[in-house]
Order: C-alpha cells, then sequence, then structure tokens
C-alpha cells in the first residue's frame, strides 16, 4: 500500500520519497516541486524559533534527482538578528544534486505602507479540474488537483493548485514550506510547446515572498518564453486566496526531442 506522502523520513537528515514524487520528464526521477517544499521544510525546521520570515529561497538543480533516498544538509552562513543566510545541499547516491539558499528576515508591522500587490484571483471553488496527466506522466502531477482560471493560451495560463498529499510523512510543514512544495508546476502549467516533441526542463527555481502565503491553494499566474539560442524562462505570479504574495522564476533549457 503506498503511503499518502511525498517523503519518508529515513533517519536525522535523510528521506525517501514515495511514489508520489516521480515525473515529469521522466519517472525514474523525481520532480523537483516536492523535493524543493522539502528543502524549505528543512530549512525552516533549522531555523525555527529564531521569529525569521523566509523572504527569499534560491534552488540550483545540479543533475537528475533519482527516486532513492536523499540526505539533506543545512548550514547558517550568515547568522544575523534581523537577516539571516541559510543553506542546504541536497545528496543522492553520494553526489550533490541540489544546492538552495535562503534569506530569512525578521518580521516588523509594515501594515500602515503595505501595498502594491495584485488583487485576489477568482475563487478556485466551482472552477472546473483539469487532469494534468493527460499531458504530463508521474506520481507528482497525479497527486494535484488542478482548477485552471480561464482557458490556458501558448505559454500563459492561470491555475489553482491544491494536494491531499503530506509533505513529510507524520510531520507538521509551515505553510511557507507546504507552499513552495508546489511551485515549481509552474513550468508545466502554461507549456509552449507539447513536451512529448520538446524539452525544456529548469535547472534552477528562485522565489520571492513580500508575505507567508496562506494555503491549502497555491495560485500560479505565468507566462512561459522561449528564446531563439536554447534558453527560457518561466515567469510566474504566486497567489493565494488574499491576492499576491510572491514570485518565481524559472530558467529553463529548451531541446527538440529526438
Amino acid at each position: 500500500m503506498g503511503q499518502n506522502a511525498y517523503f519518508v523520513r529515513a533517519g536525522t537528515d535523510r528521506y525517501l520519497p514515495t511514489e508520489h514524487v516521480s515525473g515529469a520528464w521522466n519517472t525514474a526521477e523525481q520532480h523537483f516541486s516536492p523535493l524543493g517544499g522539502l528543502i524549505a521544510h528543512v530549512i525552516e525546521s533549522h531555523s525555527a524559533g529564531r521569529g525569521l520570515l523566509l523572504s527569499r529561497i534560491s534552488f540550483d538543480i545540479l543533475g537528475r534527482l533519482p527516486m532513492v533516498e536523499c540526505r539533506v544538509e543545512v548550514e547558517t552562513l550568515r547568522p544575523g538578528r534581523t537577516i539571516e543566510l541559510v543553506e542546504a545541499r541536497v545528496f543522492a547516491e553520494d553526489r550533490m544534486v541540489v544546492r538552495a539558499r535562503a534569506w530569512l528576515l525578521a518580521p516588523g508591522d509594515t501594515s500602515e505602507v503595505a501595498g502594491g500587490a495584485a488583487g485576489p484571483l477568482p475563487a478556485p471553488e466551482g472552477l472546473k479540474q483539469r487532469q494534468m496527466s493527460s499531458l504530463w506522466p508521474g506520481g507528482y502531477i497525479a497527486s494535484l488537483d488542478v482548477r485552471p482560471v480561464g482557458e490556458p493560451g501558448r505559454g500563459r495560463g492561470t491555475a489553482w493548485l491544491t494536494t491531499g498529499v503530506e509533505l513529510v510523512q507524520g510531520e507538521q510543514t509551515g505553510p511557507v514550506a507546504s507552499y513552495v512544495a508546489l511551485v515549481d508546476t509552474a513550468n508545466g502549467v502554461a507549456v509552449r510547446q507539447a513536451p512529448t516533441e520538446w524539452m525544456f526542463p529548469n535547472v534552477d527555481l528562485t522565489v520571492h515572498l513580500h508575505r507567508r502565503p496562506e494555503g491549502p491553494w497555491v495560485g500560479l499566474d505565468t507566462r512561459v518564453v522561449f528564446g531563439p539560442e536554447g534558453l527560457g524562462l518561466t515567469s510566474t505570479v504566486l497567489h493565494d486566496r488574499l491576492g499576491e504574495v510572491g514570485t518565481a522564476e524559472q530558467c529553463l533549457t529548451v531541446r527538440p526531442l529526438s
């Protein structure tokens, strides 16, 4: 019987991916999105009790992500009372596969000057569910409830996502890590070309937040651009029910499938 979690803890710093992590370019590899959420969870746990808020997390994906047990190292590179820089490194099969850095900032009451963010998207309730598994294989995509906002266009789409799968089996996950765990899906909700004919995997993901998101729904307002020399960019305005919470960027390597 399968687990209703993306990862199962296998030790102090070790995690085993379940079938819900597989895909999308290769079902024998991990989809990065849940792993990104796991890294955010580890970083938040590392900095727990400091009273700091995650403002930016940037992931560099250094190679293929096999469906095997992974080890996550975390350390504080720049400690501080108002700003802190934390780095996490993920190892699989004795090699580093992801390096991530996060800035955490001290909170303060800035409600008097808050403004500039986009308003709410149409609520996900009542929107028709989209079966993305017809386009993308793997257990991760199959684990999602996807509700498009309007009809997607070529390289342009807006959608709500949520999941009933917990991030780490039996562990309480904070709202930021749970949110980040779905953000890498952005590269698949607004495709420019059929993934059966072209590859456009992302080699990084950078998430900037101007406030803490509130789950369980993640809103992705996404635009994808392919350049003429094999480079691409997926740009997303991130939403929760209250409106915009930040942005995400993914750089793509674009190449035809033989």
